[in-house]
């Protein structure tokens, strides 16, 4: 089907096919899209892009995207003595959007999954142990309730325990506004040994 269009116009699909969970029909729709848009709006696209890639780089302590190093959080006053380990810098960014945590941050950048492919030396692990130092009192680990992400937790719950550190796990429960009777068995278990005092 891409022999249809014009040699650039393909290449230009093929491009957005490349972003994760861009099919083929999405990337035909984008690609069409930009060729209809004004050179003003393309080039700031393509400034954009160009400038976030090499205007962005990993802080050396938490391997956050930063423009700085260290990162705003880790050259920030808040509680260095509680790391919060998470997956992704996305879900750093939807912890950060509760405002309730005041701690530090170190971001994984994935998860322990050999069916994909990625093994314990291929995540920001290494990275992670440098930081226990005696001025970190707990490693809250926040990775998904995935199979991946329990093995991740418990991986690196192994690895922290001889420093004698507190490991704690987010608790993994019920999502606001959803009816019990609809959770599933799993789920109801996490809730119940997550649940706090009020």
């Amino acid at each position: 089907m891409a022999d249809m269009y014009p040699k650039p116009l393909s290449r230009l699909i093929a491009a957005f096919e490349m972003f994760p969970g861009i099919g083929r029909k999405m990337a035909s729709r984008l690609a069409f899209h930009l060729l209809t848009m004004d050179d003003e709006r393309i080039q700031y696209i393509s400034e954009s892009i160009r400038d976030a890639k090499a205007g962005l780089s990993y802080c050396s302590v938490c391997c956050n995207i930063t423009q700085k190093d260290p990162c705003d959080i880790c050259s920030s006053g808040r509680d260095h003595s509680v790391i919060c380990v998470m997956s992704s810098v996305k879900d750093l960014m939807a912890m950060e959007r509760t405002c309730e945590y005041d701690g530090v941050y170190h971001v994984l950048h994935g998860v322990i999954s050999p069916m994909e492919g990625v093994n314990p030396e291929d995540l920001k692990i290494k990275e992670l142990l440098r930081r226990l130092d005696g001025n970190v009192k707990e490693v809250i680990i926040a990775t998904n309730s995935s199979v991946e992400g329990e093995a991740t937790a418990m991986y690196l719950s192994r690895l922290i325990k001889p420093f004698n550190i507190k490991v704690t796990r987010i608790a993994h429960g019920i999502s606001v506004g959803t009816e019990i009777e609809y959770a599933d068995e799993a789920t109801l278990i996490r809730a119940l040994k997550g649940r706090t005092a009020i």
